[in-house]
Order: C-alpha cells, then structure tokens, then sequence
C-alpha cells in the first residue's frame, strides 16, 4: 500500500516544528533563560541549536525518508542483516507513550487556564486569590481528569482523520494562529512601561551577570535546553521524514524547523520579560511563572482578560501541536507494526493513553508522594515520568540515531549523507564527518551524564 505524504511543503515544516514547538518553549525556555541571567544564555542556546539539534534532526528525518517507514519498521529496512538496532524502535515508542502520560496533563493545565482567563474567574481577584488558583486546580482531580481527558480525545479525533485530513490540516491552522497570536502579545508587551528593560535582559549579553550565575552552568543549561526542544530521540520527528517528499535536502528542511522552533521560543521571552519588568516580577522564578507570576501580571494589566486569555490560547496550540504529532507518531507504530487500521489504532490508544495518563494527574492529589530521583532531586509522578523521558530515553535515543548514521555498524555515514542531500537546497558537507563521528557524540553523552547526576 503506497504510504500516504503530505499535501505540501508548508504542511510537513508546520507539523515538525508543531512537534518542536510545545512546553519546552513557552514554558521551560522563559523561565530557565531567567534563572540564567538572560543574554548569554540566549547567545550559547543558538550556538549549540546549530552545532547539535539541526544535525540530529537530519538523522531522525533521514532515517524516516529512506525507509518510509515508522520507528521499528524503519530501522529494520535499513540495519545491516543480523544486527539488532530496531530494537531501539520499542524504546522509542515506549518513550512517546510516557511522554503523553504527563505532556497531556500540562497540556489540560494550558487549556484549563485559557477557559479561567476567558470565563472571568481571574477578574478583580486579589495577588493573594491568583496564587490560589494553581494550587487549586492541582488538588482538584476532577476538573485535571476533564481537562486532560479532551486533550486525548481531542487529539486522537485529530488523528483518526488522516494525515492530511486531519493532522496536516489541523495543523497548519493552529501554526499559523499561533505564529499570529505570538507577534499580537509580543507587539503588546513591547509597548508596557519599563519593556525596554526586560528586552535588555533578555537579548543584550551581559557576560559580568553570566559569570555571577556561574558561566559554566549557563552554558550546560543552554546546550541542555538547545538538545530537548526538538523532541529528538524518541522518533518523533524520524514518522514526518517517512512522510515527506525527497524535493529538498534535509539539512535545508531541519534549519527551517529549527527557526520555526526557535522564533517562538525567543518570540515568547519577547512576550514574558518585558511583562516582568514592568510590573516588578523577578523573571527567574522557575516553573511556577507561567502559572503563578503572569497570571498577576494580567490580573493587572489594562485589558487583562483579554490578553491573559490570548496568552493561555497561544499556549494551547503550542503544547496540543506536539499533543498530536506525538499521537500520529503511535498510530503510525501501530499501523506499519500491526497491521490495524486507522480507526482501530486511534481508538486503542486513545483508550490506553487515557487510562496512562491518570497517575500524573492523581498525582498530584489522590496519590500524592514524593520520590527521590537520580539526580539528587525529589518528584512526584509527573517528574518521575518526565526525569525518564527528558533525561534519559531523548539524549539516549538521539545517541543510537547518531551511532546508526555515522557507523559502520550501523546505516554507515554515506548512505545518511546521500539522503540528507538528496534534492535542492542546503547540503550537508562531508567534511563533518570526524564532528559527527568523535565530537557529537561526547557532547550528548555529556548532556546524558549531566541530567543523570546532576
């Protein structure tokens, strides 16, 4: 059966940055950037971008288009006779199910303050009522379990759709509300009292600040963050390189992705910084600012309604864009796998992944605990899964793909490069062949290392 492919060009780089852009950038990205001392860590972020994440990411896409086929079956069309590298497929599909058992729940938490933003529930309510909201919300299992669950189903409908129908299509308008509503509230932000503050923190490299926080440490902050935002690793983006057209080169279509990526993590700083200057909030605050700190911002802010309901709204599509890239990822597993149907594989996981993904949210209420982990940290159910996933199973699973393009162990360094450079653009040179070989793969296992022991 021919395998089906997107409609067009714009389709395919919308779905894979779709899959890049999640929480890791509007989320993670402000927030770790502000616990770095803003600039530098901006600056090291693009460089390791370009030296790690756009050469991985052809590797994944590679791999994808040559075999067309999902993460097991991929590997299988390409490993040398007798070797075992598929089995690296399992781990990957492993890894997209333990992603989605909690990457649903943030994803709820997105869409639940988009409807608290747009109902009312934040007019005129105290600094002291903001704060409570969160928390709130996390003891409630019941509004969690809503609004996770429409996050599945709402995901899964997508997909059961079609590659076209539903993904590409769903997609594309999502991206491009997305992109719209990134450079409303960007534009917005610039405008508050004290914005150009924000900006110079955020932009302008202040090395004297970067050596106070420890230069070291921003530095593997950076390359950490660089790595994780393209979801490299796990497969998710090898399924769009078994879908996409051999037109273009895939060094070319990885740096698109990757600016498409990059824009709306940068375009979201531009969106939070400013904010926190103006209004006197300490924009290194962790995880809790997004849910916690800008919600006050909003709260009085002129018009705050509105724009706190426009930022949970972009927030949405960005963490449900990934949402549905990674289900397309599953179905395609258990479509190329098993033999199922479409139909039959939305509705299987749908239901797996419904039930899978109730520990995070009783997690944080029914079944509270707290768990020591590797790293010298403490977690509850949703960090347990996350620490596996971000920590291990992505720089890992980046490691394998790495090892299988550039070895002759494996698919070997010239096949990969014939595909990466088959069609027009941007060709991958052969003289990064000793970068690939010695030098990539000591910086992602410093990466493994350093999130397993830190």
């Amino acid at each position: 059966m021919k395998r089906e492919g997107f409609r067009s060009r714009l389709g395919f780089l919308l779905v894979s940055a779709g899959c890049a852009v999640g929480i890791g950038n509007v989320w993670k990205f402000p927030y770790v950037t502000g616990e770095n001392g803003g600039g530098v860590f901006v600056l090291f972020y693009l460089v390791f971008l370009l030296l790690m994440g756009v050469p991985v990411l052809t590797m994944e896409l590679a791999v994808g288009r040559a075999s067309r086929r999902s993460a097991v079956l991929g590997y299988q069309a390409l490993e040398p006779k007798g070797s075992k590298w598929h089995i690296h497929g399992w781990f990957c599909m492993a890894g997209c199910y333990l992603l989605m058992m909690y990457y649903t729940t943030v994803s709820g938490w997105m869409l639940g303050y988009f409807f608290k933003f747009a109902g009312g529930a934040f007019a005129g309510i105290s600094s002291e009522a903001v704060d409570a909201v969160f928390p709130a919300m996390l003891a409630n299992p019941a509004e969690m379990t809503v609004w996770m669950a429409v996050t599945v189903l709402a995901g899964f409908l997508v997909c059961s759709l079609g590659l076209q129908g539903g993904l590409e299509r769903v997609t594309k308008v999502m991206m491009l509300g997305l992109l719209g509503l990134i450079m409303v509230l960007a534009a917005h932000s610039l405008t508050l009292s004290g914005a150009g503050e924000g900006v110079r923190f955020y932009l302008l490299p202040d090395f004297g600040r970067a050596v106070k926080q420890g230069l070291g440490k921003v530095i593997t902050a950076a390359m950490n963050q660089a790595f994780f935002t393209l979801s490299l690793g796990i497969a998710a983006m090898e399924i769009f390189g078994s879908y996409m057209s051999r037109d273009n080169t895939l060094a070319g279509e990885a740096v698109r992705i990757c600016g498409l990526d990059t824009f709306v993590a940068l375009m979201s700083g531009l969106i939070i910084f400013p904010a926190c200057f103006s209004f006197g909030v300490e924009p290194g605050q962790g995880p809790g600012l997004i849910f916690v700190t800008l919600p006050k911002v909003f709260v009085n802010m002129a018009g705050g309604r509105l724009w706190g309901s426009l930022f949970f709204l972009f927030m949405s599509f960005a963490s449900f864009s990934t949402v549905i890239a990674v289900f397309e990822n599953l179905l395609a597993g258990c479509i190329d796998s098993f033999g199922w149907s479409r139909k039959k594989a939305a509705l299987a996981n749908g239901v797996f992944v419904l039930i899978a993904s109730l520990p995070c949210v009783l997690g944080y209420n029914l079944w509270y605990f707290e768990a020591p982990l590797p790293n010298g940290s403490v977690g509850q159910i949703l960090d347990i899964e996350d620490f596996l996933v971000s920590n291990l199973l992505l720089p890992l699973g980046s490691l394998v793909y790495l090892l299988f393009c550039v070895t002759r162990w494996g698919w070997g360094f010239d096949k990969y490069l014939e595909e990466a450079n088959t069609g027009k653009g941007i060709k991958m040179p052969r003289a990064l062949k000793p970068y690939f070989q010695f030098v990539l793969p000591v910086l992602i296992l410093v990466i493994l290392i350093q999130g397993l022991m830190k």
